[in-house]
């Protein structure tokens, strides 16, 4: 294909087609995760906090620890927790 306005369209066409197969494989991927929580839920699990320990594990160890101080500092102060030091 000959270039239009300094583009060349066969170049277009094969990066479209690549992000067009990959959008696919990431919506099959998506759909494989949605039956795998629906499994979890079949077998009594809470999917919700299923979804906050795979949200923490890919945390990294001290954006984790910073989070957690926080926010039982936050709980503290809102009187939720008796004192923050004990808490951890």
């Amino acid at each position: 294909m000959a270039q239009t306005g300094g583009i060349a369209g066969d170049q277009i066409r094969s990066i479209v087609e690549r992000i067009e197969r990959l959008e696919e494989e990431k919506q099959a991927l998506a759909d494989d995760i949605k039956e795998v929580y629906a499994e979890a839920k079949a077998n009594g699990f809470d999917t919700k906090i299923l979804r906050q320990v795979v949200r923490i594990r890919k945390q990294d160890t001290a954006e984790r620890q910073e989070q957690e101080a926080l926010l039982d500092l936050y709980l503290h102060a809102l009187g939720m927790r008796s004192d923050p030091a004990t808490a951890a």
